[in-house]
């Protein structure tokens, strides 16, 4: 079972998480044109986001956080942002177990809805946003690595 714990973004470990998530994406990204902004730690503080490191306490193997967004005309919302494994730790649902980590968390918080944006090329992370019941939505945000955006529903 893969253990999460909440730490700042802006933390030793999550910073070297992160960097790592960012040197992959910039180099996979088409054009080279990959724009990295590193979180603030205050839109990660509990109740309005958190950021969560997977695995080993001494080596995570993986991230992702959710932040409160404005609120919609659906309730309460929350944007996923940063989910990432390392990709020797890969194909072992750890993907899917930290994005269900933090829908449970953005429901304890009250949220109405998920959202989310990525790139096309992405394809295992859109099939698994799609596994997970997101559905594609218009563009909701100006970030600049992003092509398309998604949206889930947390209202039964």
């Amino acid at each position: 079972m893969l253990e999460f714990r909440p730490a700042s973004p802006t933390a030793a470990q999550s910073h070297a998480i992160l960097v790592e998530y960012f040197a992959l994406r910039a180099a996979e990204f088409p054009g080279g044109s990959y724009t990295p902004t590193f979180p603030t730690a205050s839109a990660f503080d509990p109740p309005t986001g958190v950021f969560l490191l997977a695995g080993p306490i001494s080596a995570p193997v993986g991230c992702g956080g959710i932040r409160r967004l404005e609120d919609s005309p659906a309730g309460i919302r929350y944007e996923v942002k940063h989910l990432f494994l390392r990709p020797d730790t890969r194909g072992q649902g750890w993907g899917r177990a930290i994005l269900e980590e933090l829908e449970r968390r953005a429901r304890e918080w009250g949220a109405s809805e998920l959202v989310l944006d990525t790139h096309h090329t992405l394809e295992a992370a859109g099939a698994l946003y799609a596994r997970s019941g997101f559905e594609s939505i218009e563009r909701y945000n100006e970030n600049p690595n992003a092509t398309r955006w998604y949206r889930k529903s947390l209202v039964p």
